[in-house]
Order: C-alpha cells, then sequence, then structure tokens
C-alpha cells in the first residue's frame, strides 16, 4: 500500500472515531441533562404530593382515618396530576385507592412491585426509568403515614419523547458523520496525494538513477522537510555522481599508465634486444658495433631513468615526509650549477631567481619539483628560447612561478599533464629523453608540501607554471 493511501486512511479512521466518540458524548449529555431535570422535577412534585397529602389528610383526620385518607388522596391527587402525568395511591395491603386503571395493568403492576422491593423499609422515597407500552415511564413513589399505617404515593410520567429526540439525535449524527466521512475522506484524499506528490516524484528519480539516468534530479521548491530531503538527496546524488566518475577517472588512468608503460618498456626493451642479436648474430664492422653499443646503452640508461622515477612516484605515497626550513636561495644556487651546462648546450636565456625566503618542507623533493619544472621547460623551448624561473614571497606563503616562451600546450591538454605517461607530443618527448612522468612527480611533490599548482599555455606561445606554498618565514 502507498504511503498516501496509507496516510489516508489512517487520518481518515482517526477523524471518524473522534468525531464519533464526540457525537455520542455531546448526544449522551444533553440527553443526561433533560432527563435529569425531568427527574428532579418529578421527585420535587412527587414531594409536593406527598406535602399535601399529609396537609389534607391531617385537615380531615378527626373525621375518620378511613374518611380522612381518601379525602386527601383525592384532593392532593387532582392538584398534581397533569397532562402527560398520571397518578396513583396504595395502601398497605396493596389495594388502589386512586388510578384503578393502572392497578388493572400487569405490566405497570410488574414495575411498580419492583420498585417498591427496591424501596426497602426504611426509605420513603423511590424512583426509576422503565420500559412501558412500546415507550419509557418515569415511575415516582413516596410514602405517606397515615395513623399506624401508610399509603404509597406515586406518580408516572411518560418521557417517552425524551428518549426519542436522542435517537432523533443520534440518527441525525450518524448521517452527519458518514457525510463529514464522505466529503472529508475525499478532501484528505486529495491533500494527502498533494503532501505526498514530492515524495513520490524523489522516487522516481531513485529509480531513474539506478537504472543509470545519473543526471535526473529532484525538483522541490517547498521550505518544509520534504524540500530539505529533496535538496539532500540531491546532494547525495551529484556526490555519487562524481565518485564514479571520478572512480571511471581513476580506472581510466590506471588502464592509461598500464599501456603507457608497457609501451614505454616495449621500445627500449625493443631497440636492446634487436641490437644485441645483430651483435650475436652478424658480422659488424667497428662502427657499426659502436652504433649498436651506443643504442644499447643509451635505451638501457633510459630504462633505468624510468625506474628511479617510477620508484620515486610510488615510494612518495608511502612514506611521510619530515618538514624541514628549506633556504630558497640554497636551492637557487643548486639549481644555477645544476642548470648553467643545459642552459649553455641549448643556447637558451635562462635566468633563476628566489627571493629570500624559508619553505618548510623536504630539501631533495623541493629541488627535484624545480628541476623536473626546468627540464620540461627546457624541452619545450627551441634553441635560443627564454626560461624564467622567479620565487616571490606573496601573503598567502611562498609564490614559484616558472616562465618559458616554447611551444606551449593545446587547452583541452592542459588538465592530463600531470597524469603518469601523458606526453602531449610523444614522438618529440621520446626524442628528447621524456617519459612523461615529470609532471607526475612535480604534482606528487607539491601536494604533499600542502601546495597548489596552477598551469596557463598558448599553442605556439609559451608555458606558465605557477606553484603556491602556504606559509612563509622570512
Amino acid at each position: 500500500m502507498r504511503f498516501a493511501d496509507k496516510l489516508f486512511f489512517t487520518t481518515t479512521a482517526l477523524l471518524a472515531v473522534v468525531f464519533a466518540v464526540f457525537g455520542i458524548w455531546m448526544v449522551s449529555s444533553y440527553f443526561q441533562n433533560i432527563l435529569n431535570r425531568e427527574i428532579e422535577r418529578a421527585d420535587t412534585e412527587s414531594r409536593m404530593l406527598q406535602y399535601l397529602f399529609e396537609v389534607a389528610y391531617r385537615s380531615t383526620q378527626e373525621y375518620g382515618e378511613e374518611y380522612a385518607v381518601l379525602k386527601a388522596v383525592d384532593s392532593s391527587m387532582n392538584s398534581v396530576e397533569k397532562q402527560g402525568r398520571r397518578c396513583f395511591a396504595v395502601d398497605a395491603d396493596g389495594n388502589f385507592l386512586y388510578g384503578d386503571e393502572l392497578g388493572r395493568d400487569p405490566e405497570f403492576l410488574q414495575m411498580y412491585e419492583a420498585l417498591r422491593t427496591e424501596m426497602g423499609e426504611e426509605d420513603t422515597y423511590a424512583y426509576g426509568i422503565r420500559r412501558w407500552k412500546e415507550g419509557y415511564c418515569l415511575l415516582n413513589i413516596c410514602k405517606a403515614t397515615v395513623g399506624e399505617n401508610f399509603v404509597y404515593l406515586g406518580i408516572c410520567m411518560d418521557v417517552t419523547d425524551i428518549y426519542a429526540d436522542r435517537q432523533l439525535l443520534l440518527n441525525r449524527y450518524r448521517f452527519a458523520l458518514i457525510l463529514l466521512a464522505i466529503v472529508g475522506g475525499g478532501a484528505i484524499y486529495g491533500i494527502s496525494r498533494f503532501m505526498t506528490r514530492p515524495i513520490h516524484r524523489l522516487s522516481e528519480v531513485a529509480r531513474g538513477i539506478s537504472s543509470g539516468e545519473y543526471g535526473k534530479r529532484a525538483v522541490n521548491l517547498s521550505g518544509d522537510e520534504i524540500g530539505e530531503l529533496a535538496e539532500s538527496f540531491n546532494g547525495m546524488a551529484d556526490r555519487l555522481v562524481e565518485q564514479m566518475e571520478e572512480k571511471e577517472l581513476e580506472a581510466k588512468q590506471k588502464e592509461d599508465f598500464t599501456a603507457a608503460f608497457a609501451h614505454e618498456l616495449k621500445t627500449p626493451l625493443t631497440s636492446i634486444i634487436g641490437y644485441a642479436d645483430m651483435l650475436n648474430s652478424v658480422n659488424l664492422s667497428e662502427k657499426e658495433k659502436r652504433e649498436a653499443y651506443f643504442y644499447i646503452y643509451s635505451q638501457g640508461k633510459r630504462l633505468e631513468s624510468l625506474s628511479h622515477k617510477l620508484l620515486e612516484l610510488v615510494s612518495m605515497d608511502r612514506q611521510e615526509m619530515a618538514r624541514k626550513p628549506v633556504s630558497t636561495k640554497d636551492l637557487e644556487k643548486n639549481l644555477h650549477t645544476a642548470m648553467r651546462p643545459v642552459f649553455a648546450g641549448k643556447k637558451i636565456k635562462g635566468k633563476i631567481l628566489l627571493e629570500k625566503s624559508v619553505i618548510m618542507g623536504d630539501y631533495e623533493l623541493l629541488l627535484s619539483l624545480l628541476y623536473n619544472l626546468l627540464d620540461n621547460a627546457v624541452k619545450a623551448v627551441e634553441e635560443g628560447g627564454f626560461i624564467l624561473l622567479k620565487g616571490s614571497c606573496v601573503p598567502e606563503g611562498y609564490e614559484i612561478k616558472v616562465v618559458d616562451n616554447g611551444r606551449g600546450i593545446p587547452q583541452k591538454e592542459i588538465h592530463r599533464i600531470t597524469e603518469a605517461f601523458y606526453m602531449v607530443d610523444k614522438s618529440r618527448s621520446r626524442k628528447e629523453g621524456g617519459a612523461g612522468i615529470g609532471m607526475a612527480l612535480c604534482k606528487k611533490i607539491i601536494t604533499l608540501h600542502g601546495g597548489t599548482l596552477r598551469i596557463q599555455s598558448r599553442l605556439g606561445e609559451g608555458t606558465v607554471i605557477k606553484v603556491s606554498f602556504p606559509g612563509r618565514l622570512r
């Protein structure tokens, strides 16, 4: 059963029960109040009948007890008996002194005897409501003393109209309750459908996402809890899709890494095996042998460099880095020494200038970072090009820029150059001894130091790489 149907049936049933209980209580309370007023009135009239009888009896007692009783009965009954009320008088022997027609009614006699029995010997007054002649009768009895005997005086009051009114009210309320259930139930059904519609739409969105429609999102502009649920659901869906995309990208990167690594191994190994076989099976001249030896040596050095970089890349994820103060001037001095012959060999106008400061980190890793950035710049520029490495103190920490006027990087390739083995121009990179791991190492080193990397480049104009480190000590 759907939630809207559960809400409809539960609310309708609760509403019907509440109104039914309230209606029964209201009708019963109204009926009981009217009945109590009739009982009080009957009690007053009964006591007045007793009083009138005793007054009349005392005033005629001198004429004899029998005469006094009959005279008192007639005078008192005529004063009290009205429309809707029937009076009677019964002596101690059960003879009806007044109201003979009642005494001839077996049903009334049975009702009278039962009430008189309930009255007891010490009581002087009693009343009861009994069913009589397809209706209801309020019967009052009082005991009046006459000499050494007593007389039962009674009033029989028809209260059938009160019970009929109660039944009429109950029937009307039952009809109103049914009407309320129909009208109110219809309203509740519409409201429950309206209120649960966002939940239904949210469920449809969840089913859509589970079936592969990852772009579907819940639309709910309300500011209530359902709106908050929709927002939370959308945030969860966005995060799940983001994680899925990250996992897909990670899987693709691993696949590309494996393919590139296999290719990088295959090329030098093919050369080494080919030239080694040639040396073993073919008679070569001394010049050809030297060329073969050179190719075997160069490709072996390339494999050695590749293995060192791979080990360095893997070991960074497995070891804790001890942060120590590193002087930027020490880095500048070391870079000048290492890059001077490289710049001279390609007739590059190179300039290295690091403003004096201290970076908290690992000296060897920072030196490897800057050397790799400069090495990539050297490979990117043509002979006679320009390279600038400049470090500056900034409010956020320390910033290092590497600027060159080389061939640049296509915009769509910039976000991928930090992937291992990724090369923009593969043939040229391999020709210059590159393996596509340098920028991946740079990214790892920057991350370990809590820094950020930004790359700006235009094809054919050059590249600007900015590395920012948080905090500094002058």
